[in-house]
Parts: C-alpha cells; sequence; structure tokens
C-alpha cells in the first residue's frame, strides 16, 4: 500500500514538472508597446508589435477602454505593424489591457498585449530649477548694499573690541 502511494505521488509530480517544462502552444502571446503608457481621456494613443512576422498586420482591440476596435499595417521598420485609437472621453481612470491579434500566416493568429494607463492629469515634463534659493539668511552681496555694509561694520567693531580685550588681559591690565 505504501509502495503504491510512493509510486503514485513520484508520477504524479513528474507529470507535473514536465507540463511546466513543457512550452505552451496556445497561449502564444507577445508584446505590444503602447505610446504614451499614461494618458489622459480623449488623447491619442499609438501601438507598436515587432510580434506578428513580416506581414506586419494585425486586428486591435481597445475595447477594455471603450475605444472599440483598430487595425492595425505595416510601420516604417520591416515586420513592425503600428495602429492608433483615441481614448473616449468619458474613461475613468485606471489600467487597461490592449490586445493584438497578428493576421498574417506566419504569425498564426498570435496574441500581442500592452496596458494602458488613464489618469486625470497629464504626465508633466520634468521641471529644473533656475536661480538661487530663496532662504532668507543671505549672502555676502545682499539685496541690500546699505544692510550689507551696516553687516560689514558691525563685524569689524566686533572684531576689533575682542583684540582689545585679549591685548589687555595679555598686559595684565585686567578686565
Amino acid at each position: 500500500m505504501r509502495r503504491t502511494a510512493r509510486l503514485l505521488m513520484l508520477s504524479g509530480l513528474t507529470g507535473g514538472v514536465l507540463a511546466l517544462a513543457a512550452p505552451s502552444y496556445g497561449a502564444d502571446t507577445g508584446r505590444l508597446e503602447v505610446s504614451p503608457s499614461g494618458v489622459v481621456p480623449g488623447g491619442q494613443v499609438t501601438v507598436t508589435t515587432r510580434d506578428c512576422g513580416d506581414d506586419g498586420t494585425a486586428a486591435g482591440d481597445a475595447s477594455a477602454v471603450g475605444a472599440g476596435q483598430f487595425t492595425m499595417a505595416p510601420g516604417a521598420r520591416d515586420g513592425e505593424a503600428v495602429g492608433q485609437f483615441r481614448v473616449p472621453p468619458s474613461a475613468q481612470p485606471g489600467t487597461y489591457e490592449i490586445v493584438a491579434r497578428c493576421a498574417g500566416k506566419a504569425a498564426g493568429g498570435r496574441q500581442v498585449k500592452g496596458d494602458l494607463v488613464v489618469t486625470l492629469t497629464a504626465v508633466r515634463e520634468q521641471v529644473y530649477p533656475r536661480g538661487s534659493v530663496k532662504t532668507g539668511v543671505g549672502g555676502a552681496l545682499g539685496p541690500d548694499p546699505v544692510q550689507t555694509a551696516a553687516g560689514v561694520a558691525a563685524l569689524a567693531v566686533a572684531a576689533a573690541g575682542g583684540t582689545w580685550l585679549l591685548h589687555r588681559r595679555a598686559r595684565g591690565d585686567g578686565i
């Protein structure tokens, strides 16, 4: 009894490992590049793939976001399929899967997928700071030359007074 259970368990594990290692021909998927990957409702989207073979044609489906069907035609590069669609103004924010099925014989109905992110605000370009930082501390040459001169004079008086006090202490006059 025990030996039979071990044999059944071993054969089950072996079959599971072989099933994981074997290629899955039924779920042949490729990559669909979505540009821009993030778009606001009403925006234009371009999709591109090189996974449809030399024919470069495919039937796209953006109905997940509400845009419906679109066609993909051969692009500028060999083996490239390109298509466009517009995201409806009523689209809700979220991540949507865009799918296309290759039409050529070489691709054999291969399915390509990509993600589209719909946001309420447009992605903005990085803004880099210019000029000096306004910290309130100021520098050697502040905006007001009178205040700068007064500060320099106060430092000079303090330095002279400190030197005079140290000189008196060194002579033994006491403070």
